[in-house]
C-alpha cells in the first residue's frame, strides 16, 4: 500500500507531503489544485512510468516537471511484497527525467488507474515486473497497460508485442459464449457496482449493430426491460462497464500469469481514481466508494485494497460517514492560501473528517467551500435581506422590494421566511 508522497518545486505548492491512509484516502480541491496532479504522482511511484509515457496517445498523465528553477525532487514509500520500502527520485535537467536507484524497483502488488476522461491503466506484478535473468534484472515485459478510451473497448496493442489486450467488447463476447469462470466473475462485479438493490447491472444476449460491423456486440439489460448494446450505454454506465472489465481483466490475466511463471498471487490491489462520481447519478454517488472498497471480496478474500480517490460530489462524502474509519482513513483537501506576505500559494492539508450528516452540510464545509448550499440568486439576495433586518434605514418601500424578490428565489416553505415576516412585520414593512 502506499504509505506517504512527498514533492519538492513540482506541482501547484513549493512543498506538498500526503501521508495516506491504509484503506480510504479521499482528495478535494477545487479545479486546477492538482488532485489529478497527486494520482499521477501516485501511478509512478508504484509503477515509475507515468501514463502518457507508456501510451502517447494520451492527453493527460504527462511526466511531471519542476515548477521552478533549482533541484525537484519526489519522495515515496509503500509497503511492497516482502517489507516497506522508500524512495527518493531527482529529476535530471540534462536527461528530462527522474532517476532513481538502479535495478527494479519494489513491487506495489496490483495497481489500477480509472482517470477522468475514460483512460484507464493497470500496472500486474506477473506481467509488467521486471524478470531476473541470472543475477540481472532485466525490463522486457511491458512496463503497464495503459488504455485510451477507446482502447479500453476495443484492444490494446504495441508495435514491438502485438495484441496486448482483446478490449472490453471481445473479452466479454467470448467469456459469455465460454460461460465459464471470467464471466461468473463479471456478472458479480457488474452486480457489485449497480447502481441500487433494484437495479443490478445485467448481461444481456450478444447482438450485432451493423451490417459493417462482424462483432458480437454485449448488451445488458435495462430496467425498462429492454436491452441494450454497451456501445449505446449511457457515459455513467459505460464508465462502470469498462471499470469493471479492467478488474475483471487485470484479475484474470494476472492469475493466469502467476501459474504460468509460478508467482504467488498478489495480496495487494490499489486503485486510483481521478473523480470518482463523474456521469453518475445521485443514487450511485451514494453507493460507489463503499462498493470499490468490496469488490475485490467478489473475486478473492485475500486482497487487502487502497483507494485512492478525488472527488467534487458533496454526496460522495457524506456516503463514507458511515464507514469512515480515522485509523485506517484519510481526507485531504487542496486549497489556495496566503503567506505571510500575502502572497497565494496552493496548500495541501490533512483534515479531520467529521460526520456533517447531509450533503448540503458538506458543501458548505472546507471540502466545497460555499458559503450555502443554494443558487447564486438565492444566496445574494438572502445575504441582502439579513442585513435588511438589522439596517434600522430601511423603509417600508425598500422591504417590500427585497420581499418580491425574495419570492422569486425561495420557496414557500423555506425557512427564512419565518424569520423574515417576523421581522417585517414587527418593523411595520409589510401589513
Amino acid at each position: 500500500m502506499l504509505k506517504s508522497l512527498k514533492m519538492t518545486n513540482v506541482g501547484p505548492a513549493p512543498t506538498m507531503e500526503v501521508e495516506f491512509g491504509k484503506r480510504l484516502n479521499l482528495l478535494t480541491g477545487d479545479n486546477g489544485l492538482g488532485k489529478s496532479f497527486l494520482l499521477d504522482i501516485a501511478w509512478w511511484a508504484l509503477t515509475r512510468k507515468w501514463p502518457a509515457e507508456v501510451n502517447k496517445s494520451l492527453p493527460a498523465g504527462l511526466m511531471a516537471r519542476p515548477s521552478e528553477r533549482g533541484k525537484a525532487t519526489i519522495e515515496f514509500a509503500f509497503v511492497a511484497k516482502t517489507k516497506p520500502v522508500s524512495y527518493k527520485s531527482t529529476f535530471d535537467r540534462h536527461a528530462q527525467a527522474w532517476t532513481g536507484q538502479a535495478g527494479r524497483p519494489s513491487n506495489p502488488g496490483l495497481v489500477l488507474y480509472a482517470q477522468v476522461d475514460g483512460s484507464f491503466a493497470a500496472w500486474d506484478p506477473a506481467r509488467n515486473y521486471w524478470r531476473k535473468k541470472g543475477d540481472v534484472d532485466v525490463q522486457d515485459r511491458p512496463p503497464a497497460y495503459v488504455f485510451s478510451p477507446r482502447e479500453i473497448w476495443d484492444g490494446l496493442s504495441d508495435d514491438v508485442r502485438g495484441l496486448l489486450c482483446n478490449g472490453l467488447i471481445s473479452d466479454w463476447a467470448g467469456w459469455q459464449k465460454e460461460s465459464g469462470p471470467a464471466f461468473r466473475s463479471l456478472c458479480s462485479v457488474l452486480r457489485a457496482l449497480s447502481p441500487s438493490d433494484d437495479e443490478k447491472i445485467e448481461p444481456g444476449e450478444l447482438v450485432r449493430i451493423g451490417l459493417d460491423d462482424p462483432r458480437d456486440i454485449p448488451t445488458i439489460q435495462m430496467p425498462y426491460g429492454q436491452s441494450v448494446p454497451v456501445l449505446h450505454a449511457s457515459a455513467g454506465i459505460r464508465r462502470i462497464l469498462a471499470l469493471a472489465y479492467l478488474l475483471v481483466w487485470s484479475w484474470e490475466e494476472h492469475i493466469k500469469a502467476s501459474k504460468l511463471i509460478d508467482l504467488q498471487i498478489t495480496s495487494q490491489v490499489i486503485f486510483l481514481i481521478d473523480e470518482i462520481e463523474a456521469h453518475l447519478h445521485p443514487k450511485w454517488q451514494r453507493r460507489i466508494v463503499n462498493t470499490l472498497l468490496n469488490v475485490m471480496g467478489t473475486l478473492t478474500k485475500k486482497a487487502d485494497v487502497q483507494v485512492i480517490a478525488a472527488t467534487h460530489s458533496p454526496l460522495v462524502m457524506a456516503s463514507v460517514e458511515p464507514l469512515f474509519d480515522t485509523d485506517q482513513d484519510a481526507w485531504f483537501d487542496l486549497d489556495i492560501v496566503a503567506d505571510e506576505k500575502g502572497n497565494p500559494h496552493v496548500e495541501l492539508s490533512r483534515r479531520p473528517f467529521l460526520r456533517r450528516g447531509d450533503a448540503s452540510s458538506w458543501l458548505t464545509s472546507e471540502a466545497f467551500d460555499l458559503a450555502s448550499a443554494r443558487s447564486l440568486e438565492s444566496e445574494r439576495v438572502l445575504n441582502e435581506a439579513a442585513r435588511a433586518l438589522s439596517d434600522e434605514s430601511i423603509d417600508a418601500g425598500q422591504a417590500k422590494k427585497l420581499d418580491a424578490r425574495l419570492r422569486e428565489v425561495l420557496g414557500d416553505t423555506d425557512p427564512f421566511w419565518m424569520r423574515w415576516r417576523f421581522v417585517a412585520e414587527k418593523k411595520g414593512w409589510l401589513r
